[in-house]
C-alpha cells in the first residue's frame, strides 16, 4: 500500500505487522478536517481512534443534551466547578471556531462519521474529562485553584485576533493545555495530569484497537508523547482512579470546628463569657459577609445573598455541607432554569454578559463565589479571633 500521499500532519508508527497512523490536528482547523478525510481514504483503516471520551462524544453527537441537565443534582454532587470548567473550555473553542467558520472538534466528528462510512471500528480513546479535571484539581492548593479559575475565566473575555499563526501554535498543544496556557507550564503537576498521563492513556487505547492499520486522530501536541508509549503495555487502572481526598482538605473539614471550639474555650478562661461571645459574633459576621459578597458578585437573587449570610457561619463549621450548595440551591429554586436557558447555555457563556445573566451559569457562579467568599471569611475571622484572644 502506498502511503506517500499522506498529509504532512500524519506520523506513522510501526509495531510488527501493525501500523499506527497518528493524525496530529488542531481542534479548530479546516485543514485538519481535510487531513483526516485524506488519511482515512488512503489507509482504509480497520479502526479509527478519536481523542474523545464517551461523555464528550455523546455531547458532540447529541447537542440538545443540555436540556436534560439536572442543575440540582450537579450542585448536590459537588460538580459545579467541573461543569463550569467544561463550559469555559467549550466557550473558548467555540469562540475561536466561530471566527474561523469551523465547528470545534470538527475533525473528531469527521473521524466518527468516516468510521461509520468505511465500516471501521470506532475507538473513543481519551480519558473521561471529569477524571482528568478532578485529578488536576485535587493536586492544587486553595490559592492555585483561585488562580486557575481566574485565568480560565479571563481566557473567554479576551478578544484575541485569530490568525494562521495562532492556529499553528494551537496545533502544537493539547486543547486543554491551550486553555490553561502558561499556568500548565508553570506547575508541573498540572502538565503531568493534563498532558503526560493522557499521552499514555491515548497510546494504550490506540494500541489495543483491533486490526492491522489503525488511524488515530489526536491533538498534535499528543503525537510525540504517544510515539514514546505505543510500544509498551501499561496498566490504565491507576490513570482512571479518582485521587483520594487531600490530608489538608480533611483537616479543614474536621479540624476547623475543633479549632474554633478550642478558641472559644481559651477565650472563656482568659476573658470570660464576653470574650467567647465576641469570638462567635466575629465568626458569624465575617464569614456571613464573605459568603454574601460572593453571592452578590455572581449577581445572585437578594434571597440567595441573604441565605448565604445565614448559612455561612454554620456550613463553614460543618464538614459535609458547603455554603455554596445552599446558595446555589436557593438560587435555582428562585430562578429555576427553563429549557430555553439550557439550550442557550453553550452560546451564553461566550460573553461576559451572557455568562453572568444566563440563569444556569449564574447558579454555578453563585456556588463557586459563595464558597470562595466564605473561605476568605474563615481566614479573616479566624485570624481576628486568635489575635483578640492571645
Amino acid at each position: 500500500m502506498n502511503f506517500e500521499n499522506l498529509p504532512a500532519s500524519v506520523t506513522i508508527v510501526e509495531d510488527g505487522q501493525r501500523r499506527f497512523f497518528l493524525v496530529g490536528t488542531a481542534h479548530v482547523s479546516k485543514e485538519s478536517v481535510e487531513d483526516v478525510r485524506r488519511t482515512v481514504e488512503i489507509v482504509q483503516p480497520d479502526s479509527i481512534c478519536v481523542e474523545l471520551c464517551p461523555a464528550r462524544h455523546q455531547a458532540m453527537m447529541q447537542r440538545d443534551n443540555w436540556k436534560k441537565m439536572n442543575i440540582y443534582r450537579v450542585i448536590k454532587e459537588g460538580k459545579a466547578v467541573f461543569l463550569l470548567l467544561q463550559l469555559i473550555l467549550q466557550a473558548f473553542y467555540r469562540k475561536i471556531g466561530d471566527k474561523l467558520g469551523v465547528q470545534p472538534g470538527a475533525e473528531m466528528l469527521e473521524g466518527v462519521h468516516l468510521a461509520n462510512q468505511y465500516g471501521a471500528h470506532l475507538v473513543l480513546a481519551d480519558r473521561d474529562v471529569q477524571i482528568t479535571l478532578k485529578r488536576i484539581w485535587s493536586y492544587l492548593g486553595f490559592w492555585k485553584k483561585v488562580q486557575l479559575l481566574s485565568q480560565l475565566l479571563a481566557s473567554i473575555f479576551v478578544d484575541e485576533e485569530v490568525d494562521q499563526d495562532l492556529i499553528e501554535e494551537m496545533k502544537q498543544r493539547d486543547q486543554l493545555a491551550s486553555m490553561m496556557g502558561a499556568f500548565a507550564e508553570k506547575y508541573p503537576q498540572i502538565k503531568e495530569r493534563l498532558i503526560d498521563e493522557r499521552d499514555i492513556y491515548l497510546a494504550q487505547k490506540v494500541r489495543l484497537a483491533p486490526g492491522t492499520n489503525i488511524v488515530a486522530i489526536v491533538g498534535a501536541g499528543h503525537v510525540a508523547g504517544m510515539q514514546a508509549h505505543l510500544g509498551h503495555e501499561v496498566d490504565l487502572g491507576p490513570l482512571e482512579e479518582l485521587p483520594p481526598p487531600s490530608k489538608w482538605g480533611s483537616f479543614w473539614k474536621w479540624g476547623l470546628p475543633g479549632i474554633f471550639v478550642l478558641l472559644l474555650v481559651i477565650g472563656f478562661f482568659q476573658g470570660g463569657m464576653s470574650t467567647s461571645l465576641d469570638a462567635v459574633s466575629i465568626w458569624i459576621v465575617v464569614t456571613g459577609i464573605g459568603a454574601a459578597l460572593g453571592a452578590a458578585l455572581a449577581l445572585g437573587h437578594p434571597l440567595t445573598i441573604l441565605s448565604s449570610f445565614v448559612a455561612a457561619p454554620l456550613t463553614t463549621l460543618h464538614p459535609l455541607i458547603a455554603v455554596g450548595w445552599v446558595a446555589g440551591l436557593v438560587q435555582a429554586w428562585i430562578k429555576k432554569p427553563t429549557v430555553s436557558d439550557l439550550e442557550e447555555l453553550p452560546t451564553s457563556v461566550m460573553t461576559v454578559k451572557g455568562f453572568w445573566l444566563n440563569p444556569v451559569s449564574r447558579i454555578l457562579l453563585v456556588v463557586i463565589f459563595a464558597n470562595l467568599g466564605a473561605t476568605i471569611g474563615v481566614f479573616v475571622s479566624g485570624s481576628w479571633i486568635a489575635a483578640k484572644i492571645f
